[in-house]
């Protein structure tokens, strides 16, 4: 028997290791396949995360009892091959052959998981990546939600009349457990990171968050989290997004603890926690999404009204965008720091994901893909749906009308240019009553070489992009 290892890269509520267990399995395995990663655009600080929690994962599978390897392997269709090989392996020497994971929702891994079970193996699939199991949240129809609002209000309904499980640790396999210490796949996995040119050292891994950070955050941080999360230069957020990325944390793992401090947090909605809350009912919404509309992978528009929207695609334009050089300080802040982090501020994601949609008239699906070349939590149905959104193409978007204004927000939500100041050091002298965009200080103080100009005029950007939503309706 075995249990491969996916995007679960945990011990703690992962039902398939569970199972696993249960069924005497010893062995666990990791397909490694960077081609295929490279393919689906994940970022190496996203890879690199991966590996780092692999050896972690590797020693808490030794305390269980449990030997684990790495395989390397181009693709999926590897994948496949690999776990036939290993079946006929078993049953020519008479022994048991079944596989035990955890379910992926993207549609090429779920091709692949029906290409293994109809090649014969005895693939047996578990579901952990969500709170409450992807196609129980309906209408009254059996649809899918289109709406955030009454999904959420669903949502909350089934939780408070069926509850969840978040199961616990796992004990070690029963009687003489196996010597195991996995220690020549933590060394290989040290070997294969220093072949990625991007570190994941400046986050910390699931088992240091869990020792201490998260139970900060539950306790203190949380109740400032309604009022402040908006303001990137405020550590206000949890930043556990690229844990539950990888599965190195499990969502429902989080709504415990969070209902274990506030058992009252369903049916008090107007709080801050529960505003946290929110947010993990967002990441439920979208992942269900993809499950009823695995089509959105394809880069569908969900709204296909928007099908015939005429794209600028300004390539220089773009390049612009991706290296922070756009002349409007707040997008320019927020792509460096995504760049040179891995990571952006959510806040942040919307005004940029506005700014290249909606000012530029570039097509959502490149800053889509440029996201997920970069991000350390690049999620396929967060990163879709929050593209779509900004883009008024997805599903319960904002409507098309509404365009950000980058100055605006800038001087809402960075007022002082803290901020800005911190990844446009260029502009760490201008006043803060100028520095949301500084064009106009800069050629009254003969220094307009100082910072990009304006890469488009905002007001004018917005009837051109206004015109061009309106010609398809």
């Amino acid at each position: 028997m075995m249990y491969w290892i996916r995007n679960d890269l945990r011990v703690h509520d992962n039902p398939a290791l569970i199972q696993a267990l249960q069924q005497g399995c010893t062995e666990a395995v990791f397909l490694s396949c960077e081609k295929q990663w490279q393919q689906h655009h994940q970022s190496p600080v996203k890879t690199d995360f991966i590996y780092r929690h692999l050896q972690l994962l590797s020693k808490q599978l030794a305390d269980l009892g449990v030997r684990f390897r790495i395989i390397e392997v181009d693709d999926f269709q590897g994948q496949a091959h690999w776990l036939k090989a290993w079946q006929d392996g078993q049953h020519s020497k008479g022994l048991t052959a079944q596989v035990f994971a955890n379910a992926e929702l993207e549609l090429n891994e779920r091709l692949r998981d029906k290409q293994i079970i109809d090649s014969g193996v005895s693939l047996n699939l578990f579901e952990a990546d969500v709170i409450i199991s992807k196609g129980l949240v309906l209408t009254a129809g059996g649809d899918m939600y289109r709406v955030f609002t009454p999904f959420k209000r669903a949502w909350i309904t089934h939780l408070l009349n069926n509850g969840f499980e978040c199961l616990p640790k796992p004990n070690p396999i029963k009687g003489e457990a196996p010597n195991v210490n996995n220690n020549d796949v933590i060394d290989s996995i040290e070997q294969r990171r220093k072949s990625i040119n991007k570190s994941s050292e400046h986050w910390p891994d699931a088992s240091e968050v869990l020792s201490g950070p998260l139970r900060e955050w539950l306790d203190n941080g949380i109740h400032d989290y309604g009022n402040a999360r908006d303001f990137p230069a405020k550590p206000a957020t949890s930043r556990l997004s690229p844990h539950l990325c990888i599965g190195a944390i499990s969502p429902r793992l989080l709504i415990r603890l969070l209902m274990q401090s506030y058992p009252m947090i369903l049916e008090h909605q107007q709080s801050s926690t529960f505003v946290w809350l929110n947010e993990l009912i967002w990441r439920e919404f979208y992942r269900h999404l993809l499950h009823a509309y695995p089509n959105l992978i394809k880069g569908e528009n969900f709204n296909r009204q928007y099908d015939t929207l005429q794209w600028r695609n300004d390539p220089q334009e773009f390049a612009r965008w991706c290296q922070g050089k756009t002349g409007y300080p707040i997008v320019d802040a927020a792509m460096r720091q995504l760049n040179q982090t891995g990571w952006m501020h959510n806040r942040l994601r919307m005004i940029v994901a506005s700014f290249l949609t909606k000012d530029l008239l570039i097509d959502w699906r490149w800053g889509e893909q440029y996201f997920m070349e970069q991000l350390i939590d690049g999620d396929f149905a967060a990163n879709n749906g929050g593209w779509q959104w900004a883009a008024s193409t997805g599903c319960d978007a904002q409507p098309y009308f509404r365009i950000f204004n980058p100055v605006r927000q800038s001087q809402n939500f960075d007022p002082n240019g803290e901020f800005i100041r911190k990844y446009v050091p260029e502009l760490a002298q201008i006043p803060d009553r100028d520095i949301h965009f500084p064009h106009q200080y800069l050629t009254d103080n003969n220094c307009e070489n100082l910072y990009e100009s304006a890469i488009v005029d905002h007001k004018q950007a917005r009837e051109v992009t206004l015109a061009a939503y309106k010609a398809c309706r």
